[in-house]
């Protein structure tokens, strides 16, 4: 999926979020590294591993949204992480085969685990992209490539702008992603939350910023709800992760420490 086959390279004794993430979820693409810094961030936060899954069901339910009611059948998924239970490209194509995916990610392990997992349905086409979410240019020529940005998109933001310093301008790098897009595209987000479980989300942030070569920059809600200025948020507009259209009262309740929200631009 990309034009470079040489074997990817990666320094293991450093964690990284894309693998902390997978020890997080049960999966078993991480090293030493990680699982030591996920099992710090769960002494810090027992119940990131719930927010974690929490995250992973809010995608699912977003993207079948889109899919379905919103008629979406691109989607830009930048941070996609290691491929595990119900990908971006898997709920899509369920819903609507010919819907075309596009993943960006840094890590080189996903893209090895990229190349050999994300097939896609024959009606539609998946593809990744090794870029970094600072660089948005770069990801709209390479996405430009796979698909139409002159039709709308689903730009999937899913736990990755807290990797991003206010340094970094995050509101300015996703406005000059959802500038490339027509009216009609949407932005679908998550966010670690700085203002919920406060003090043990405060203790998560510095043990990873500690051992991850990634740092964290958490966000409260007012701060995350500016990367949806000038869209038109879908009800139930900007919620806890959890809240956002859960399908049972037991997805409703699971404990999420992330604000999340899609929406549409006009």
């Amino acid at each position: 999926m990309t034009s470079d086959n040489k074997p990817p390279t990666f320094d293991t004794s450093v964690a990284h979020v894309a693998r902390v993430y997978d020890y997080w979820l049960g999966g078993k693409d991480n090293f030493a590294a990680d699982r030591a810094a996920g099992e710090q961030s769960i002494k810090a936060f027992p119940n990131i591993v719930l927010s974690a899954r929490a995250n992973r069901a809010f995608l699912a339910r977003a993207v079948r949204f889109l899919a379905g009611e919103a008629g979406i059948r691109q989607f830009l998924d930048i941070g996609t992480g290691i491929p595990t239970a119900n990908n971006t490209h898997e709920v899509a194509q369920s819903v609507a085969p010919e819907s075309h995916v596009v993943y960006v990610d840094n890590d080189p392990v996903v893209l090895s685990h990229a190349r050999a997992l994300l097939a896609s349905d024959p009606a539609g086409t998946t593809a990744y992209l090794e870029a970094d979410l600072r660089d948005p240019q770069k990801i709209l020529a390479s996405a430009a490539q796979q698909l139409d940005l002159g039709r709308p998109v689903a730009l999937m933001l899913m736990a990755i702008l807290q990797h991003l310093s206010n340094e970094d301008d995050p509101f300015g790098i996703v406005a000059t992603l959802l500038g490339a897009l027509p009216p009609g595209s949407y932005l679908a987000l998550s966010h670690p939350a700085k203002d919920i479980d406060a003090a043990a989300m405060a203790k998560m942030a510095d043990s990873l910023n500690q051992m991850m070569a990634e740092k964290v920059t958490f966000r409260d809600r007012p701060a995350v709800a500016r990367f949806f200025d000038g869209l038109e948020l879908v009800q139930p507009g900007m919620v806890q992760a959890s809240k956002w259209r859960p399908v049972s009262e037991l997805e409703a309740a699971s404990p999420a420490a992330l604000w999340a929200g899609v929406a549409r631009k006009k």
